[in-house]
C-alpha cells in the first residue's frame, strides 16, 4: 500500500476529548487497521469507506511546516494547553520511518519550549527513537494501547499493530528513560467478562513495567464498527463472539466491578474515574473526527 503525499491546510486543532486542548493528527488514516478502531470513517473526506480501514494512509507532508508557523502565531497563554499526538491516527506507524512528521512536530515543540503537556498515545514501538526529544521538552508523556497480553489476541483484532508484548517493553523503556507513562486499556474486551484472570495478568504486567495510571473504554459496537468486526470474528471461539453481545448496560456493569476490584489489587489510578462508555463521548468523538 503506497501512501498519497497530500498538502494540510491547518495542523494544530482544537480538541473537545477530556484532558486535551489540542490535537494534532500528522496522518490521516492508520496502516495498523484495528478492527475495533472507532476512527475507521476518518477518511469519508477523501471518499474512503469504512471497510477500507487499514488500506489507505495520508502523508500531510507540510506538518512541520504548519506546526512551526502555526506554534510562532499561537499567543502565550494558549501554549500552556495539552496537545495530543494523536486522536485518529498512529503518529508512530511504519511509515514515520520515513516520514517523520511527529519527530520534526515533536522538534518544533522543543524550539518554542512548548510550556504545556504534549502527550503522546500509540501502539508502536518507534516511539522510543524519540526519546531524546521527549525528555528535552518541558512537560511530556507517553501511553501506549495496550488491550491484551495474549499476541495472539493482539494480533487478529489488532491486524497488522506490534504485537501486545512489544507495546509492554515499550513501556517499560519509556519508563526506565524518565518519561511519565500512561497504559490504555481501550477497548475493555468483552471477554473479561467471564475470564476476569486475563484482565488481572494484563493489570499486574502493566504494573511491572513502571506504570501507574490507565485510562479504560468500554468497546464500541455501533454498526459500522460491528461490520468490520463481524468479518474479523467470525471464525473465532465462542467466548470471543460475546463481543458481539457486549452492548447491554448488564454486561458494562460486570465490567465495571471486575475493573474497581482489579485496580484497587494492583494499585492503580483510573484516569477520569471511570471506565469511559462510547456513548456518553459521541458528540466529543463527531467533533474530534471533524478535526482529524
Amino acid at each position: 500500500m503506497e501512501p498519497v503525499e497530500i498538502e494540510a491546510k491547518t495542523l494544530i486543532q482544537k480538541s473537545k476529548t477530556p484532558s486535551n486542548d489540542y490535537v494534532i493528527n500528522p496522518y490521516t488514516g492508520c496502516v495498523l487497521g484495528c478492527a475495533y478502531c472507532f476512527a475507521s470513517f476518518a477518511g469519508r473526506q477523501f471518499g474512503r469507506s469504512v471497510k477500507e480501514w487499514g488500506d489507505y494512509l495520508y502523508v500531510k507532508k507540510n506538518a512541520v511546516e504548519l506546526a512551526r508557523a502555526e506554534l510562532t502565531k499561537m499567543p502565550e497563554r494558549k501554549r500552556r494547553g495539552t496537545i495530543l499526538l494523536s486522536s485518529v491516527t498512529d503518529p508512530y506507524q511504519g511509515h514515520e520511518a520515513k516520514y517523520r512528521l511527529t519527530r520534526g512536530i515533536l522538534r518544533e515543540l522543543q524550539r518554542v519550549e512548548y510550556p504545556g503537556l504534549v502527550r503522546i498515545l500509540t501502539k508502536s514501538p518507534v516511539v522510543t527513537r524519540d526519546i531524546d526529544l521527549l525528555t528535552s521538552l518541558p512537560r511530556a508523556e507517553v501511553g501506549m494501547t495496550v488491550t491484551t497480553t495474549d499476541d495472539k489476541v493482539s494480533r487478529w483484532l489488532e491486524v497488522r499493530a506490534p504485537l501486545a508484548s512489544r507495546r509492554l517493553r515499550t513501556l517499560a523503556e519509556l519508563t526506565e528513560a524518565g518519561i511519565p507513562t500512561y497504559a490504555f486499556v481501550g477497548p475493555l474486551l468483552p471477554h473479561f467478562a467471564t475470564r476476569p484472570e486475563l484482565l488481572d495478568d494484563l493489570f499486574g504486567r502493566l504494573v511491572d513495567t513502571g506504570v501507574s495510571e490507565v485510562f479504560m473504554e468500554h468497546i464500541n459496537l455501533k454498526r459500522y464498527i460491528r461490520e468490520r468486526m463481524d468479518q474479523v470474528l467470525a471464525d473465532e471461539p465462542e467466548d470471543v463472539q460475546a463481543y458481539l453481545q457486549a452492548r447491554t448496560k448488564e454486561h458494562r456493569e460486570q465490567l465495571d466491578a471486575i475493573v474497581a476490584e482489579l485496580l484497587d489489587k494492583h494499585g492503580l489510578r483510573l484516569r477520569f474515574e471511570e471506565v469511559v462508555h462510547h456513548d456518553d463521548n459521541d458528540a466529543l468523538r463527531q467533533r474530534l473526527m471533524s478535526s482529524g
